[in-house]
């Protein structure tokens, strides 16, 4: 449910943002930028993001002390980010940098806290789920530097991010249990 909402609010927010938004050139964030008309929706759906990251994963982690903690970092440090608006698009505008800051630090967390979380995973799950895992541990970091070596298509780098890591996160909760390789 909360992966659908992300997924209408990523490709159709952007039509109802400032005027200047980008799906190509600008990111998520930036639809839950300081003064971005509707930022409440973004930052209300990073919110849902982490909780519901959190609750799904919890039990299926049970008697994996490592990965919960890790799980807490992600989900936690994801919904900070919408509670901590990026700048504007606009730079010009007189804007609160700390609260940039803030959102950079936690956007950051999130993305470290994810990769450890996949590499994590492949120490606990079988066959074609650590082959996963590990293709999610290197895709995404290697997407993020792509944000920054290609900055005309952050916005594209990003969504990818998004709708593949939630979507592997979805199939891989709903697995009954951690089938331990060991």
């Amino acid at each position: 449910m909360v992966y659908c909402l992300m997924l209408g609010v990523i490709f159709i927010l952007p039509f109802f943002s400032t005027e200047n938004y980008s799906i190509w050139r600008n990111t998520t964030s930036h639809l839950g930028a300081q003064y971005a008309p509707n930022a409440g929706i973004m930052n209300a759906t990073f919110v849902m993001l982490g909780a519901s990251s959190m609750l799904a994963g919890w039990n299926f982690f049970r008697g994996y002390g490592f990965h919960q903690v890790v799980l807490v970092v992600f989900g936690a440090s994801l919904t900070m980010t919408g509670f901590f608006r990026h700048a504007p698009i606009d730079q010009n505008e007189v804007y609160n940098i700390r609260e940039d800051e803030l959102h950079s630090i936690f956007a950051s967390l999130t993305g470290f806290a994810f990769t450890t979380l996949a590499i994590s995973i492949a120490f606990i799950v079988h066959a074609k789920d650590r082959v996963a895992a590990i293709v999610i541990a290197i895709v995404a970091p290697s997407l993020s530097l792509l944000i920054f070596y290609v900055e005309d298509l952050m916005g594209i780098w990003q969504r990818m991010i998004f709708v593949i890591s939630f979507a592997w996160l979805i199939y891989l909760f709903n697995k009954n249990k951690i089938q331990n390789p060991l």
